[in-house]
């Protein structure tokens, strides 16, 4: 557990600056579309949708293939706006809001943080629950080169709805189902936790 946990950090900080494939200035434009939902720097006004603000360009533009498949991902909404959209126009609109800065923190419930905290930084060995920061980054920034998203200052709502699609599977694009794998073994209480806690930090 400690070395998966050591191997994810080493990982994090090899590749957090990592070089974009595509081009932010032409994602800007491409991105437009995508502003109704998640804001036109990325910063979602919504809770529902995510920020997109920060996030690194692999994520995105494997989430938009994943939409694009309608297959391990799915969604209605998105499955329209991505479907016309080529793998370039993908990386650009990622390159874009890789580009922008996540406004601020998302509101939170400060009694869950020191739960949620804890899980974040050190995991839960009884449960052999790995510390989410082994791929995430200490301040949630993810880990650009491998694609593994940037969390912090997320809404909780959006993630604890993640974190749920995940355990009952009606998510499965996780590589190795590394993150169905993980939920198993969370409970609700431990989601709610680690949500709240994604969205104090930045």
């Amino acid at each position: 557990m400690k070395k998966i946990i050591f191997a994810g950090l080493v990982l994090f900080f090899a590749t957090s600056g990592t070089a974009l494939a595509g081009n932010a200035e032409a994602g800007k434009t491409k991105a437009a579309a995508c502003g109704g939902c998640h804001g036109m720097d990325g910063n979602s006004p919504v809770a529902m949708y995510p920020k997109l603000a920060g996030q690194n360009e692999a994520y995105i533009t494997k989430q938009v293939k994943d939409f694009k498949a309608n297959s391990s991902r799915q969604n209605a909404i998105m499955l329209g706006m991505v479907a016309a959209l080529s793998d370039e126009d993908a990386a650009d609109i990622g390159a874009y809001f890789q580009s922008q800065t996540t406004a601020q923190t998302a509101p939170f419930d400060e009694s869950k943080i020191a739960a949620g905290k804890d899980l974040y930084k050190g995991g839960d060995l009884q449960k052999g629950i790995p510390a989410c920061q082994g791929c995430h980054g200490p301040t949630g920034a993810g880990t650009a080169g491998v694609g593994y998203p940037r969390l912090g200052g997320q809404y909780t709502e959006y993630t604890l709805a993640q974190l749920k699609a995940f355990k009952d599977g009606t998510r499965s694009n996780d590589n190795k189902s590394v993150m169905r794998s993980i939920l198993e073994k969370m409970s609700e209480d431990d989601m709610i936790a680690v949500a709240n806690y994604i969205a104090s930090i930045k």
